[in-house]
């Protein structure tokens, strides 16, 4: 247990509704017999997280009815519809107060992106200033690390399906890319041929 483990929360955003999948919560898509955010929030306990937060949104009472999630702490974001930005808004703002240092922030709908990848950028944490994001062939991608100091600012940028996106734009310089692409995909499952990654 590195000393990073107690001092970074897992951020895991499970709120999206599959408006392309026929409106099935993402969280509850079926991958390895098990709900899909059970595996999402695996990955960042073996990557090293003992904190882990779940963002839920659509479908919320099923996902806490089906899914076993232990002792993470289950977040709702009452706003999901109005996309990513609100869920991480929601997600940082759960954090605030428990002393942790940074979040390591993963999507559920990328079962593609282990442990390795997530253990990789989550080793690359060293502060509060601390931004870090996984890279593929050298293009930023999911995990990211934000260190506590950059919470306010990507809540006031986070709008939309937008996420952080504009805040890491305007940071880029301060930004730490950690290669994953030899052990991870970072495929997206948005609509029903992604389903095949279920597989």
């Amino acid at each position: 247990m590195t000393d990073n483990a107690q001092q970074v929360a897992g951020l895991l955003l499970a709120a999206g509704g599959g408006r392309r999948l026929g409106g099935r919560p993402k969280a509850l898509l079926e991958y390895r017999g098990r709900p899909l955010v059970e595996y999402a929030v695996g990955v960042l306990r073996a990557a090293g997280c003992t904190r882990v937060h779940v963002v839920l949104g659509a479908g919320a009472a099923a996902v806490r009815e089906r899914a076993e999630l232990g002792d993470c702490v289950l977040v709702e974001n009452p706003d999901w519809a109005d996309g990513m930005g609100s869920s991480l808004r929601a997600g940082l703002d759960s954090l605030a107060g428990t002393g942790v240092e940074a979040a390591l922030v993963s999507l559920v709908d990328q079962p593609g992106i282990g442990a390795e990848a997530a253990g990789r950028v989550l080793a690359a944490h060293t502060s509060q200033q601390s931004l870090v994001s996984a890279a593929y062939d050298g293009v930023r991608g999911h995990p990211v690390l934000f260190g506590a100091a950059h919470w306010a600012g990507i809540a006031k940028t986070a709008t939309g399906d937008r996420g952080a996106r504009a805040y890491l734009k305007a940071h880029e310089e301060a930004i730490t890319l950690v290669e994953c692409g030899d052990v991870a995909q970072p495929y997206d499952i948005d609509t029903a041929a992604d389903l095949k990654h279920l597989e």
